[in-house]
């Protein structure tokens, strides 16, 4: 069961969702709007090849760069952000990182890949962030990049894997 704006602002009035900093205008019919970070990764222009039965670390080709001044993303280029806002769900709850649909409409995909966000999570997510239009797009932290549609699970887990507190 998809939360609804309601639903998803009665959980953090109980405190069981927490997200810091929190706007509730942030809040949609059914998800919340998260905002870009001011530091992303960028990929390191190199000809390396992974494996991908490997234990790959992308900070060893990535580049932390501070983006307070706007980023610009080009055409066919990855890079990887992070919200601003830390996420805790309880164990019952689970997320979606998805791209809001006005940037996707030019090209902008704030999150490529690997979309799910696991019950009982205290993190800020990693957004894999991709220009997939012709046109060149600035990144400007603050910006409400993606949103966090939550869900209501069967039974209760709670992620425990190497990102659980994962960083840029």
């Amino acid at each position: 069961m998809i939360l609804s704006k309601d639903e998803i602002l009665l959980e953090i009035r109980k405190g069981r969702i927490a997200l810091d900093p929190f706007a509730p205008s942030a809040v949609g019919p059914a998800s919340v709007d998260l905002t870009l970070g001011r530091a992303i990764r960028v990929f390191r222009p190199k000809n390396i090849m992974f494996s991908i039965d490997k234990d790959i670390d992308y900070k060893k080709i990535t580049v932390v760069v501070d983006i307070a001044d706007g980023y610009v993303l080009r055409p066919g280029e990855l890079v990887l952000g992070m919200t601003q806002e830390k996420i805790t769900l309880p164990d019952d709850i689970c997320g979606w990182l998805n791209s809001r649909s006005r940037f996707a409409r030019i090209g902008l995909m704030s999150h490529v890949t690997a979309p799910f966000v696991c019950p009982g999570v205290r993190n800020r997510q990693v957004l894999e962030i991709y220009n997939a239009g012709p046109q060149k797009i600035r990144l400007v932290p603050g910006a409400r990049i993606c949103q966090l549609i939550l869900q209501q699970c069967r039974g209760t887990a709670r992620y425990k894997g190497k990102f659980r507190r994962q960083g840029l």
